[in-house]
């Protein structure tokens, strides 16, 4: 993914001329003429921020602290017409990474660009990876609990079932006028009993999951059938299901991989409103990884909810049992792969399913 740089400089020219060399290297920019505007549009956004010394309405370095508390993994590059140690000491104290003096070779732009990039990238990539072993963690206590309790759960539940099953015969003796009155609490009990079996049938298949039988397939093509059985009920809601995949093999359990896309894109329809859009796209990763993004133009998922989602039975939905992230994200970490969660494009969330590429 191309690095955010937000480019805050009064001069047009100098924008004009730093942000056609940034986008031709591929990098994301973004500009802001003023201090107060740079804080506006760097909201959830940057990477990496241009600054300069001296702005209309504020001093660049009171504005390097503010970005970086706003955006505590960005980075900061301060640039100046007038270089001196006072500045060069003040971009110290600012927590700048990088300090270029005005007008910069293109050269020198790039590498200290790239280096910050790369640095944030790194940043990310750790915080991601703790994020991942504090879930692993977690989800491995919850599955050695469940194998204590879901004995303790399914006996009584069994015993409920069989004593309903007797209770339905002997309504299903006595006179019809009667047996209609008995037979709606039954029925309803009946339904509550099978919707407790499914949320532990689930959670069991989370606490022992299957054996994986990985066998070479196409990423592309699970995908593409659980679009075909989706669409239907995209249409139904009004919903754009869009596919945009490119070929790729891993090594996997199809049934088990379908589940997790299954799963996830209907997360997603639940979350988008109608005359909404969610888009499937597999692609090639740098890193050897095939990497399946599904986007919605829902709601985002709020940050302080990022790092729950995949404990059992965390959920915001009415009806949901909270299991479908926890299975897929033992699904996918069986694969020897990783999910991610971060903000859409389409404006709602983004799940990045990450699976080790087939060479």
């Amino acid at each position: 993914m191309s690095a955010r740089i937000l480019l805050v400089e009064n001069n047009p020219s100098l924008v004009d001329n730093l942000k056609g060399i940034l986008r031709e290297f591929g990098y994301l920019v973004r500009c802001a003429s003023t201090c107060h505007q740079a804080l506006e549009v760097a909201k959830g956004w940057m990477d990496i921020a241009l600054v300069n010394l001296v702005l209309p309405d504020g001093d660049g370095t009171v504005l390097a602290r503010q970005l970086k508390q706003q955006s505590t993994h960005a980075e900061i590059i301060l640039l100046t017409g007038f270089a001196s140690i006072e500045s060069a000491a003040q971009a110290v104290r600012s927590g700048a990474w990088a300090y270029l003096v005005k007008p910069c070779a293109t050269k020198d732009l790039l590498s200290a660009v790239e280096t910050a990039s790369r640095h944030v990238r790194a940043q990310e990539e750790k915080r991601q990876l703790a994020k991942r072993a504090q879930t692993a963690e977690k989800l491995a206590a919850v599955g050695t609990l469940t194998a204590g309790l879901s004995h303790e759960i399914r006996n009584p539940l069994n015993g409920a079932a069989l004593q309903l099953a007797v209770l339905e015969r002997r309504i299903q003796k006595l006179p019809n006028s009667k047996q209609a009155a008995l037979y709606e609490p039954l029925l309803l009990v009946k339904d509550e009993i099978r919707r407790l079996e499914r949320i532990l049938d689930g959670f069991m298949q989370f606490a022992r999951p299957s054996d994986i039988e990985k066998q070479p397939l196409r990423l592309d093509e699970v995908v593409g059938r659980v679009i075909a059985l989706l669409q239907p009920e995209a249409q139904k809601r009004n919903i754009a299901l869009e596919f945009s995949c490119v070929a790729v093999s891993v090594l996997g359990d199809a049934d088990q991989l379908h589940q997790v896309f299954m799963n996830l894109t209907l997360n997603a329809l639940d979350a988008t409103p109608p005359g909404g859009t969610i888009r499937l796209l597999t692609i090639h990763a740098e890193n050897n990884f095939a990497v399946v993004s599904i986007d919605d133009s829902g709601l985002s998922i709020p940050h302080s909810e990022e790092d729950r989602i995949f404990e059992p039975f965390f959920t915001t939905k009415a009806q949901g049992s909270g299991l479908g992230l926890p299975i897929s994200h033992a699904i996918v970490t069986q694969h020897g792969g990783h999910i991610q969660v971060r903000a859409s494009s389409l404006g709602g969330a983004c799940f990045a399913v990450s699976l080790p590429k087939l060479n």
